[in-house]
């Protein structure tokens, strides 16, 4: 019971690995499993993007409420700014990192 509890996490691995190397490929839609999680990946980063810009719009809108109460922190709002700046761009700058427009990701700032 000893060399159990003191190995449990390499038997853990070791059964993973076994379990891994008699597994079939798998396969989704007739696409194999990295081009289905690609796809994922990409529809569930558009959504995020999607959200974190209206969640930005309501951040600009209680930055435009302080700014009239004369309490602006302008920290947050270069925070806010700088943020949505990397946001916008980081369709292209993934097609820039990897030299490659295959990603998928609709870019703001044209081709590269």
């Amino acid at each position: 019971m000893k060399f159990i509890k003191k190995n449990i996490l390499t038997l853990c691995c070791l059964t993973l690995i076994v379990a891994m190397g008699f597994c079939g490929e798998a396969w989704a839609d007739g696409a194999s499993l990295m081009n289905t999680a690609q796809t994922k990946t990409r529809n569930v980063f558009d959504s995020v993007k999607t959200i974190t810009f209206i969640l930005g719009g309501f951040g600009l809108v209680g930055i435009a409420y302080s700014a009239i109460l004369g309490k602006v922190k302008w920290s947050w709002f270069a925070g806010l700014a700088v943020g949505l700046a990397i946001l916008a761009a980081a369709g292209s700058i993934v097609e820039y990192a990897t030299g490659s427009t295959e990603s998928g990701l609709t870019t703001t700032f044209g081709n590269i």
